[in-house]
């Protein structure tokens, strides 16, 4: 019955942060079913408490990446990425299209696919419009290559860090793991998309609209950023957590690009979405009660049987055959 309840609170905590009802937010349907879980009894406090301080590294990682993020979007840094796209496409759609892909792979590799998603999407929409462009294949472009470029770096996409914990591979390892994936990922995708939107890439746009200029502040900011990548990609190659150098590294940033105007700074860390962090909390409580629920074992039997079905169904044709060395 414990474990029926755990799945029930399970799942109704999922569809409550999925379909938001009341249109309440994600991180308070989160923090609900972490805390009907504990209530119940589903799951000990000490145990919630410890799914919660296991997660200090992707807080601090999610910090980090927030506030860089939030920070580039106020000096116009994506803005000046997607106006600078548009000015070297020479008014050729196929070329910005190709562009807006690497722009996006960039971004995606180094600030996470949620920067891209989030932060990247708007400002090439808004540069594509300006160019009297059909903005859909380039809208497309970033949502898809956030996907299949999460996966280059450890600190590509922030999932990565919640499913590995502290089992994060360094990133040597990591990259013999899934560099040739992630490349295959990425170019396949262009592919199918300049393949699927073909005919939308005919033509000519009118970049003369773009001024890819960027301030002195962006100028800092995007210093900030790459210094900000070069510690974390450092970090990784060391096998070191990656929250808190993320997060002191941003802080700097910040700093550094407002020339330490602590009234610049509060207002960009006013701006971060800070519910994101209470809303992963919860999930980490709801993993672990889960965990304890049975559900890992219960996952590994069913890919068990999974596997069973398969080689009854496809039986290895060596088992027919004659054994050679039989008399």
């Amino acid at each position: 019955m414990s474990n029926l309840l755990i799945w029930a609170i399970a799942g109704a905590t999922i569809a409550g942060i999925l379909f938001r009802p009341r249109d309440w937010p994600e991180a308070l349907w989160a923090c609900l079913g972490a805390a009907l879980l504990i209530v119940s009894g589903s799951i000990p406090i000490v145990a919630a408490g410890s799914a919660i301080l296991r997660g200090t590294d992707v807080y601090l990682f999610l910090t980090g990446m927030m506030l860089l993020a939030d920070l580039a979007r106020r000096e116009g840094v994506f803005d000046w990425l997607a106006s600078l796209a548009v000015r070297s496409s020479r008014g050729s759609r196929s070329r910005l299209f190709l562009l807006v892909y690497v722009v996006g792979t960039l971004v995606t590799v180094f600030l996470s696919n949620d920067a891209t998603a989030v932060v990247l999407t708007p400002a090439v929409f808004a540069a594509v419009k300006r160019a009297r462009a059909d903005a859909q294949p380039y809208l497309f472009t970033c949502a898809m290559i956030a996907n299949a470029a999460s996966f280059v770096l450890p600190i590509s996409n922030p999932a990565n860090l919640v499913v590995y914990g502290r089992n994060l591979p360094p990133l040597l390892p990591w990259l013999r793991v899934f560099a040739l994936p992630s490349a295959l990922a990425i170019a396949s995708t262009y592919l199918a998309l300049r393949l699927f939107f073909r005919q939308s890439l005919h033509g000519a746009l009118d970049p003369s609209h773009e001024d890819a200029r960027l301030s002195a502040s962006g100028r800092r900011a995007l210093w900030g950023i790459a210094v900000t990548g070069a510690v974390l990609i450092t970090s990784s190659a060391l096998g070191r957590d990656l929250g808190l150098p993320t997060c002191i590294a941003a802080i700097v940033a910040v700093l550094a690009a407002t020339r330490a105007n602590l009234r610049i700074a509060w207002e960009i860390a006013d701006e971060v979405s800070w519910s994101v962090l209470p809303l992963v909390a919860g999930l980490f409580v709801l993993v672990e009660a889960m965990s304890l629920a049975g559900a890992g074992r219960e996952l590994r039997t069913a890919l068990q049987q999974l596997a069973v079905s398969l080689a009854d169904l496809y039986p290895d044709d060596d088992d027919d055959a004659p054994d050679s060395a039989a008399p």
